[in-house]
């Protein structure tokens, strides 16, 4: 099983916040997790916003805990343009594609993303 953590996930990981039974087991069984660098990214827009505060880097995390980046390809937001309009957050339309491509389960706790008609865990 190959994952892809929705952004509040990763954050929630590391935090040790509870996630479902469910999550937390895809993500301890998993063959691969996967961080998309779209979610450095937006910890960083919505930190200098002051949305969310965070004392950590989403590299650090991916590092610390094994999981492996997820660069954001040409193909990716090539794909992005096949999507939709579900949703108009261009962060989860940006790790939808990137899911969609890569052929992975995405771990989120927004149930709206499934309207993609990706797999997903819900967190």
């Amino acid at each position: 099983m190959r994952l892809l953590l929705d952004t509040h996930v990763v954050i929630w990981w590391d935090l040790g916040a509870p996630l479902s039974p469910e999550a937390h087991r895809a993500i301890l069984e998993a063959d691969e997790v996967f961080v998309s660098a779209v979610s450095a990214w937006e910890v960083a827009i919505k930190s200098a916003l002051g949305k969310i505060r965070s004392t950590r880097t989403i590299e650090l995390v991916t590092q610390e805990n094994g999981f492996r980046e997820l660069p954001i390809l040409m193909r990716h937001g090539d794909a992005v343009r096949a999507l939709p309009e579900v949703h108009r957050d261009p962060f989860d339309r940006l790790l939808i594609a990137q899911a969609r491509v890569e052929g992975l389960l995405v771990v989120t706790r927004d149930t709206v993303l499934r309207a993609y008609g990706v797999d997903t865990v819900l967190a």
